[in-house]
């Protein structure tokens, strides 16, 4: 199609403002979906994005649209993540479009995403269409919002488009908007072939499937094609778009979204950001790559029958096809035994990968407590890194531990100053600034609750260590502030600090997958309590089973897990007191000498505890 009439954009808003909604209704109108085929969240392919309500993967369509003109428009459509651990989601397809629709929730109003993706989309220079959505709702103020975001965002009062999702007013506008005001894709038609890879999947009979953005020339089915940055050759078995399903074509020309299927059956051959040639008559530079997301978040994953290890490496590299920020590297543990230490971007995103590898692979794993990486400078000044409790040195060969720390930006009612501070305050944060924003009315629910709450918006800024925020630190935030407050951030770099490591014991072997990392000043608080925990959840055996908290030889905390004791006395009806001290005597030998040699099983259970420790 003649680029002049092609627009490619997506959809970018914080969590639950309504994108996969607009999203359906854009496919509505378009006709890419037959009202009797449409579903809510249609483009949320994914079983677990139905049940969690989220969008976890972008997902492009093509939609032919023809306004007044009569001149037939191609527009790809990219809806996108809204939880800020997708967002190498959201920063791969804006690399994929020359537009941005901004969907801002007219009740809620400016968020801590609504931010973290508006700045994403200018690194990109992308045109940027301000929506304010959900206009429908009883407690909707669209005149506010569109204020807000005009003063915020720069943008002229006549830019901003008001529309409702779930209803469909305003939409016809946002189609009007995208066509006149996002340009058409820069490209070169008779220049060779570029084509970045901003997606992909494998399919066991097509191979690697890449989606990809065509830049540069044109690809037909059956063209040789080769990967500039990893060097391997393929054939293209099918080329085609998305509307929503893969339908194949002919070609995919310049400024077109689509996907080409490589045939190749190596999953790492065809990775994320690279860039897509002919081998015949190919182009010499590629399109500059993505930048790699770096690990936040590490835990480790085990299959619960060791014969699946295999399985386990298979499906991993498979998913990290279809999630380019996901890491692994093979590990051994003594209580789990082997197994792989995997890298996310954050605790959603590690739940979501165990869920998926769990449902789509038929896997039955055990996951150990997450963990951020350490950087640890020893004594002969060497640094290592540490991103597994277990294989943290030995205490007394260590000169410093720094841990990572992030630029952490909380927006919420200024009448929630107080618990957010004494929050933060709590996991070591140190504060930086805040600002206010404007006036906001904050209206409750029906029957009854919080009606109106009159105040400020604020925004607030610390420097906290990632591993505080790490595990329940949202969900803190959000009952404090009554589900108002929201957040964003970014890693910072490293810093020192009082860091130990915390071991656990059981029957007096440290079980390193329920080692943990801690702050020294919490160590003996934080011990206490797991291994309180550790005792109720550990079954009872036939011998008396120790659970202590350790840092180095210097026991900190100890909880006993009683034996089952078998009655032996039951047989005996009176008679002389030495036959009843021998039977209780033999039975004390035979319990010291079942805990010298038996093996206390630790359920998952026991693993999930550690992220359940209160702070």
């Amino acid at each position: 199609m003649d680029p002049r009439f092609i627009r490619n954009f997506c959809i970018i808003a914080h969590i639950d403002h309504g994108k996969s909604t607009l999203a359906d209704r854009l496919l509505q109108l378009t006709g890419a979906v037959s009202d009797r085929e449409m579903t809510e969240q249609h483009l949320d392919s994914m079983d677990l994005e139905r049940e969690r309500g989220i969008t976890i993967k972008a997902h492009p369509v093509r939609l032919d649209y023809t306004p007044a003109s009569g001149q037939r428009y191609q527009l790809n459509l990219i809806d996108t993540p809204g939880h800020v651990d997708f967002t190498y989601e959201v920063s791969r397809s804006l690399a994929a479009c020359e537009g941005a629709l901004l969907v801002v929730d007219a009740s809620q109003g400016i968020q801590a995403q609504t931010l973290a993706n508006v700045y994403l989309a200018l690194e990109r220079d992308l045109v940027i269409i301000p929506v304010v959505n959900k206009i429908d709702m009883k407690a909707a103020e669209p005149e506010r919002v569109a204020a807000e975001v005009c003063r915020t965002f720069g943008f002229r009062d006549d830019e901003v488009i008001f529309a409702s999702g779930k209803d469909g007013t305003g939409v016809p506008q946002v189609l009007e908007a995208v066509v006149n005001r996002v340009p058409m894709p820069k490209n070169r038609p008779d220049a060779p072939l570029r084509a970045l890879i901003f997606d992909s999947h494998y399919d066991p009979y097509k191979g690697v499937v890449a989606y990809v953005r065509v830049f540069d020339g044109a690809v037909k089915a059956h063209d040789r094609i080769r990967l500039m940055a990893k060097g391997s050759q393929g054939e293209a078995q099918e080329v085609g778009v998305f509307r929503p399903q893969q339908i194949g074509v002919d070609a995919l020309s310049a400024g077109e979204v689509g996907y080409i299927a490589t045939g190749l059956k190596a999953v790492g051959d065809a990775p994320v950001g690279d860039t897509v040639t002919l081998v015949q008559g190919g182009a010499d530079e590629p399109l500059a790559p993505y930048r790699p997301m770096k690990p936040m978040v590490f835990a480790g994953f085990y299959p619960s029958d060791g014969e699946e290890y295999g399985e386990l490496r298979e499906s991993l590299e498979k998913l990290q096809l279809n999630d380019a920020a996901l890491s692994f590297e093979p590990e051994q543990s003594v209580a789990l035994g082997p197994g792989f230490r995997c890298g996310f971007l954050g605790l959603l995103h590690m739940d979501v990968v165990q869920e998926r590898l769990e449902r789509e692979y038929n896997l039955n794993l055990l996951a150990t407590s997450p963990s951020v990486q350490y950087k640890v400078t020893l004594n002969d000044g060497t640094v290592v890194e540490v991103a597994n409790p277990a294989e943290m040195p030995e205490p007394h060969t260590i000169s410093e531990i720094a841990e990572p720390w992030l630029n952490l930006t909380i927006l919420a009612p200024d009448s929630y100053i107080g618990p957010i501070m004494e929050l933060v305050k709590a996991r070591r944060g140190e504060y930086k600034r805040m600002e206010y924003i404007q006036s906001v009315g904050l209206s409750g629910g029906e029957g009854g609750g919080l009606q109106v709450a009159q105040g400020m918006r604020v925004l607030l800024g610390y420097k906290v260590p990632l591993s505080e925020v790490l595990v329940d630190f949202n969900d803190q935030l959000k009952s404090r502030t009554q589900g108002y407050a929201s957040m964003d951030y970014d890693l910072v770099g490293y810093e020192t600090g009082k860091l130990v490591k915390l071991d656990i014991l059981v029957n007096s072997e440290p079980v390193d997958a329920l080692s943990i990392i801690v702050h020294r000043e919490r160590a003996f608080e934080q011990g206490r309590e797991l291994v309180f925990k550790l005792k109720e959840l550990i079954p009872r055996q036939m011998f008396e089973v120790p659970i202590q908290a350790a840092i180095g030889g210097k026991i900190l905390a100890r909880e006993t897990i009683r034996a089952i004791r078998k009655d032996v006395l039951a047989k005996c009806y009176g008679g002389d007191i030495t036959r009843k001290r021998k039977l209780l005597e033999k039975q004390a030998e035979g319990k010291k000498r079942m805990r010298r040699v038996g093996r206390v099983e630790i359920p998952q259970e026991a693993f999930l505890s550690i992220l359940k420790v209160s702070r």
